[in-house]
């Protein structure tokens, strides 16, 4: 198929693909939007690009010339090519755009397992993990700023115990993401739950009032 074939086929992948519920689903992590342009390919598929390659990428294409465009195009769509038959069918364009939406993600994750694994064999445990990111301010009972990192860090071994299927606070790449990004994650969904009641239940009483949760609306900027 030609270019523009392949920019409708991928608008097509892109509103089955990305389709999603109205509502917030958790107030854990947010993913970015897909693009700030408007989608409408009638007047251009500036937003398809997008969500295909992911907007930073999208920009580089910006200064190729055709040629150019249509040699890394190539090379890309060969890595959509799942059984290297030759052709893109709508399941690896789906599972495409999907990777594409989900790799912030997996970027995050990859950050942070740098700076976690301090002993570089592959896996991350509580107590690594602990260090790394508490060591330094659980030596201080009376932080600057007021938090209390203590209840922070009680917080997210409760969830790492949960992202940690086999129980033994050491999480595998898959484990860790759980329990970075819960939202993703059937198995996770109750203690987003748990969190995001904590986080708007202010007087603890296990409901949120009309006054909590207008609160928190204020808090997070009223856009959720």
């Amino acid at each position: 198929m030609d270019l523009r074939q392949f920019l409708m086929c991928l608008s097509l992948c892109t509103a089955f693909a990305l389709s999603k519920p109205t509502e917030k689903k958790d107030r854990v992590h947010h993913e970015p939007q897909l693009s700030d342009k408007v989608h409408n390919d009638a007047q251009s598929f500036d937003y398809d690009h997008d969500a295909f390659l992911g907007a930073e990428e999208a920009k580089t294409f910006d200064q190729l010339t055709p040629e150019e465009s249509k040699e890394r195009l190539g090379k890309i769509v060969s890595k959509i090519d799942g059984d290297k038959d030759g052709f893109v069918t709508v399941d690896e364009l789906k599972d495409w755009i999907k990777f594409a939406q989900k790799r912030w993600i997996y970027e995050d994750v990859e950050r942070q397992w740098k700076g976690h694994d301090l002993n570089e064999d592959g896996l991350v445990s509580w107590e690594e993990y602990k260090n790394a990111t508490y060591g330094y301010v659980l030596d201080d009972p009376d932080p600057d700023d007021g938090f209390n990192y203590k209840q922070m860090m009680v917080r997210d071994e409760r969830r790492f115990k949960m992202a940690d299927k086999d129980g033994d606070l050491i999480a595998t790449k898959e484990e860790f993401t759980a329990f970075l990004h819960p939202e993703e994650y059937d198995y996770m969904k109750d203690i987003v739950v748990q969190e995001t009641m904590e986080d708007i239940d202010k007087n603890a009483d296990g409901f949120i009032d009309l006054e909590e949760y207008i609160g928190w609306q204020a808090y997070q900027g009223g856009d959720r």
